[in-house]
């Protein structure tokens, strides 16, 4: 069979036929009367047996090697294929991952896409502070993309180039909320810390519900921080955490003013009250925790807290008695 017809039977242009032959990777064997090359049955298995391997990612001189070693193994190239592949399709898959977010960012102009890029390079970059100085630069009115900074907030370890993520993505604007927010709902306990770190820097109501929705979650210090931000923010609900807070001696001195700031709203002063009233009553014989439950009590606004106090002052501990009663004087001289 010429060249031509081999061509057209076997899907691979002349061209590349010649090639192979110029390789020796594919040499007709025959030849015709006017001495033309003719390819035989055994040759055009051959090429077929070529194109096969190249369609697995293999090099021409890979091929060739290949079919010319009668003992060749392929466990040993396919397993590098394998890899070498692998790393071709995660390289794509980031590509493509750029370009939803430049989409995604709507960029007015080359500026902006060119801002979006250069973010997107400094935080791929192994130097925190590479990463930090590329969400610091001075934007020139480009917006940050929102989606783009959530992802990153969320897989940042570094505390200071988080800082820096959280501090960005507050000021973004957009709807950056719903991304990070993924994060509590994730199985790593670190993604969830740093999920709950950012909503609490970003403003609305919305993001108060978020906080007081992770209010219930497994981790402790996601609770704590929820506890806090969203005690901050008015919410309520956050009381039994804020008074376990105290309870536990985690954060208790933050704890309390975020107590004392919430009983200033209407309604709220009694709940507080109560609730660290009852913790007393639970822990009768452990000084500790009754010291920084009357000192949460002496944070709280006004004059409510003076009868507990007081009451305290009795206590049969002679250390809880003493900073009662020095606390209940603080609270009766406002």
């Amino acid at each position: 069979m010429l060249i031509g017809e081999v061509a057209r039977r076997s899907g691979v242009s002349t061209r590349m036929l010649r090639h192979y032959d110029s390789l020796g990777l594919v040499r007709p064997t025959g030849r015709t009367v006017g001495g033309y090359r003719e390819y035989s049955e055994a040759d055009i298995r051959r090429i077929f047996h070529v194109e096969g391997l190249r369609s697995l990612g293999m090099s021409l001189r890979q091929i060739g090697r290949a079919l010319a070693d009668p003992v060749f193994t392929p466990s040993t190239l396919v397993g590098d294929l394998i890899r070498r592949t692998e790393d071709r399709l995660k390289r794509e898959q980031e590509l493509l991952e750029r370009l939803r977010t430049i989409d995604a960012s709507a960029p007015y102009g080359w500026d902006g896409v060119l801002r979006v890029v250069e973010l997107l390079r400094g935080l791929d970059s192994a130097s925190p502070s590479r990463r930090q100085q590329a969400i610091l630069a001075p934007a020139e009115d480009v917006p940050l993309p929102t989606e783009l900074l959530a992802r990153a907030v969320l897989a940042e370890a570094n505390p200071n180039v988080a800082g820096a993520l959280r501090w960005a993505l507050a000021r973004a604007g957009g709807d950056g909320l719903a991304s990070v927010a993924a994060g509590l709902r994730s199985d790593d306990v670190a993604v969830r810390r740093r999920a709950v770190l950012a909503v609490a820097e970003l403003p609305g109501d919305e993001a108060t519900g978020v906080l007081t929705a992770a209010l219930a979650d497994a981790d402790p210090d996601v609770r704590r921080h929820a506890a806090l931000a969203s005690g901050r923010r008015g919410a309520t609900a956050a009381v039994p955490a804020l008074v376990g807070m105290v309870v536990e001696g985690t954060s208790d001195v933050e704890a309390s003013e975020v107590l004392a700031t919430l009983s200033s709203a209407a309604g709220c002063a009694d709940r507080v009250l109560d609730a660290l009233a009852g913790e007393l009553a639970a822990h009768p014989a452990d000084a500790a925790v009754r010291i920084r439950l009357a000192q949460a009590l002496a944070e709280l606004p006004g004059t409510v807290a003076g009868e507990p106090l007081r009451q305290l002052a009795r206590d049969e501990d002679r250390a809880v008695a003493l900073i009662a009663s020095a606390l209940a004087e603080v609270v009766e001289a406002r």
